[in-house]
């Protein structure tokens, strides 16, 4: 059976969010930090077209193979600076939010190097690629 086309059937639901995609375009988490969390969410979520198209940007953008390599397994790996470790640790309790919450310890983290206005940025940041690839997935977009 075809998956129903979201798009084509409900396009005010898309335009909802590409009105958050415009919002984080605006934000101050920067292209390379937003891709990172765009990658890491989609390895997370197992959503192979979000994977794809966002390590594809991340190249675009001037992130390096080796780290969008290492990326699923960025606690192990050198490659990744504390600020980005911080994000990191964020997105996977974000996305992964029904096993334990967000602890203090990991937001306590994130604000040592963001404002509180930062983080709200980042927090819909990863809530947002999250609503995509349950999208994505659910319809198996190709």
């Amino acid at each position: 059976m075809t998956r129903v086309n979201i798009h084509k059937i409900q396009p005010a639901a898309y335009d909802a969010m590409f009105g958050l995609e415009k919002y984080l375009g605006t934000t101050d988490i920067g292209p390379q930090l937003a891709e990172l969390i765009k990658t890491r969410v989609s390895q997370i979520n197992g959503c192979a077209y979000c994977i794809q198209m966002h390590t594809k940007i991340a190249l675009d953008n001037g992130e390096t193979a080796e780290r969008l390599f290492a990326l699923s397994a960025w606690k192990e790996s050198p490659l990744f600076s504390e600020k980005e470790r911080a994000v990191l640790a964020l997105t996977e309790e974000v996305t992964l939010i029904s096993e334990h919450g967000v602890s203090d310890r990991v937001y306590n983290r994130v604000g040592e190097h963001f404002s509180d206005e930062q983080i709200a940025q980042i927090i819909m940041a990863i809530t947002t690629i999250n609503a995509w690839n349950r999208i994505a997935i659910a319809i198996q977009m190709q």
